[in-house]
């Protein structure tokens, strides 16, 4: 019988548990309410009903229990906000779709954007779909999957297909040598097109890229229509591509799903099944735990009490690390949904994904470490999350709604993700601005705005250093220092330890983003929460450019644009940013962590 099992305990060693358990078909559980609130720690988990957890987590599986359990410890949750989301009944007024959960504001938005809670039985009837079409390819010799999608619409394939361990080419960038290494091996590929919009800059010039490519490779029009399956909402600009275009499928998303509260529809399903995962498997997971998400102990809206509580407190930062999960690469997923969600109206959770639960920075003075996987090992404040995928993903969904409410926000529009585009397009009609460097050291070029480099002596040969000292002092207090790369996240993988070396350089939060994948996920936080952030951009000269066919521009001119985009969207905050410019990538990522060791 699967129950939910919530305990609490003191740091006396006090310990009152509220045990809530019910047979799969009862309309509510029958319950008791603990009348101590949580100080020093709080354990929520979905149980076997024996007692102990019905499932490893990472464990793959169909049919039976799953285990989800959040811990919490050095949190202090007042007894207020806890009583306030049991006397307005979030939990099931959430389940029931309720609308006005995040205020006459957010009432229309919210009315449409909900579907994500059915997901984990209305995506069912695309698994036999997604078998039968995985099977046709693989007896045409297609078995190479590249996904080209952005935000939303990769990040939870990549995660899925890296805890599966089934190869996913994910191209979620512009950087030209990025996209041609991905156009290769084209005689056994199939390129999943993926976007919500069906207008998403970067995937329709990655689209029009492969077209040609396959053209180029001796396929005829019908030949290479066929070499293309495609995701978008209905009636979107992409579903009338596909149907031109003679694409081999196309899976018409349901609308009211977000990008970020796709990851169990056709977003996360369709390119994930066709390289092999078990996503039957996945629903399995989120099934079991939707079933019991109406009751007030549930430990998804305990981990959402505890982000937007800690929030409230003076704790928006939300370190990100894996604690042995076997779930891979899940903080990446976790950050777009919460710093996009929550990022807006000065307010929001900054999530700051870190290498280890010890890594440089993981235990900020105003951070709350949750670990994926596991308890905390740190004896500041923390967070813990055990359980499989599939419920990770509904939990965290969940989580993040509640904590939306908590800190009177929307979480289900990005009012500030559009500014970097439209920057991006005007830049792109008129041409890349002529941004002359302060001064150029060795294989860097140094710009900077918002006043970073004022009375910084950079004909000094330390220099880069210097003025990497400057930003960083320029971080205002309570305030985080955001790295974005416009670099190839596969040949330039080193940039990645740029994060680290000035995690320990400073007391303060420090994020890393791969561009222009960020400006999906981070970018809203950047422009429309806490005015707080300082801003490290790189950037790369391009050795072989790439023409994005049928524009009048080239992939390295669009990577050039969307940095140039987002960095007037900073300066039109005054926000501190040092732009480095590589002019040979591989010297000057050298170079540059060396002026941080």
């Amino acid at each position: 019988m699967p129950g939910w099992t919530s305990t609490t305990s003191s740091a006396s060693s006090r310990t009152r548990a509220c045990r809530s358990s019910w047979t799969r078909g009862t309309s509510s559980p029958s319950r008791c309410a603990p009348s101590w609130r949580p100080r020093s720690e709080r354990a929520c988990a979905f149980t076997d009903g024996q007692g102990g957890p019905a499932h490893a987590a990472g464990e793959r599986r169909r049919g039976g229990p799953v285990s989800l359990s959040v811990t919490s410890a050095g949190l202090e949750i007042p007894d207020a906000a806890r009583s306030e989301l049991g006397a307005d009944d979030v939990a099931a007024r959430l389940l029931r779709k309720d609308a006005t959960l995040w205020g006459p504001e957010a009432e229309d938005e919210a009315a449409v954007r909900l579907g994500w809670l059915d997901l984990p039985a209305s995506s069912r009837e695309l698994v036999g779909r997604l078998a039968e079409l995985r099977a046709e390819l693989a007896a045409e010799g297609l078995d190479r999957i590249v996904l080209c999608g952005m935000g939303g619409s990769s990040l939870a394939p990549e995660v899925i297909c890296r805890t599966a361990g089934v190869p996913l080419v994910v191209l979620d960038t512009t950087d030209p040598g990025q996209v041609s290494a991905a156009m290769t091996e084209l005689g056994r590929t199939v390129v999943v097109v993926s976007s919500k919009s069906g207008g998403t800059v970067e995937t329709e010039s990655q689209r029009r890229a492969f077209l040609a490519a396959f053209a180029d490779a001796g396929l005829d029009e019908k030949e290479a229509g066929a070499r293309f399956v495609v995701v978008t909402d209905p009636g979107s600009p992409l579903s009338e591509t596909a149907a031109a275009m003679g694409a081999r499928a196309v899976f018409l998303a349901d609308p009211t799903v977000g990008g970020r509260y796709s990851a169990l529809s056709a977003f996360g399903l369709v390119p994930s099944a066709l390289a092999g995962a078990d996503v039957g498997a996945l629903l399995d997971e989120a099934e079991e735990l939707a079933e019991h998400l109406n009751s007030p102990d549930n430990p998804a809206l305990e981990l959402g009490l505890a982000m937007g509580a800690a929030a409230q407190a003076g704790r928006d930062k939300l370190t990100l690390a894996d604690g042995d999960s076997a779930i891979t690469g899940f903080g990446d997923w976790a950050e777009q949904l919460i710093a996009e969600s929550t990022g807006k109206q000065g307010v929001g959770i900054l999530p700051v994904v870190v290498e280890s639960v010890d890594a440089p920075g993981a235990t900020a003075a105003d951070a709350v470490l949750a670990v994926v996987g596991g308890p905390a090992p740190s004896p500041g404040p923390s967070l813990g999350a055990t359980g499989p995928l599939g419920a990770q993903f509904l939990a965290w969904e969940y989580a993040t709604a509640v904590a939306g409410r908590m800190l009177g926000i929307n979480p289900f529009d990005q009012p500030n993700v559009t500014e970097s585009k439209e920057n991006t397009s005007r830049i792109l009609g008129e041409g890349l601005p002529d941004e002359r460097p302060a001064a150029v050291q060795g294989a860097i070029e140094i710009r900077g705005s918002g006043g970073v480099l004022d009375g910084v002596d950079l004909s000094r040969v330390d220099g880069v250093r210097l003025a990497l000292d400057a930003l960083l002092a320029a971080i205002p207090p309570r305030g985080y220092l955001a790295l974005m790369a416009y670099l190839d996240r596969e040949r330039d993988a080193d940039a990645h330890a740029l994060r680290a070396a000035l995690a320990r350089r400073t007391e303060q939060a420090v994020t890393f983003g791969w561009a222009p994948r960020f400006l999906h996920s981070t970018g809203q936080y950047h422009k429309g929460g806490p005015q707080t952030g300082a801003f490290l951009q790189v950037t790369g000269a391009v050795a072989t450019d790439l023409q994005v066919p049928d524009q009048a521009y080239t992939f390295g001119t669009l990577q050039a644009a969307q940095a140039a985009g987002d960095r007037k969207a900073l300066a039109d905050r005054g926000r501190p940013l040092l732009h480095l410019h590589l002019t040979d990538r591989s010297a000057g990522l050298e170079q540059l962590l060396a002026a941080l060791a």
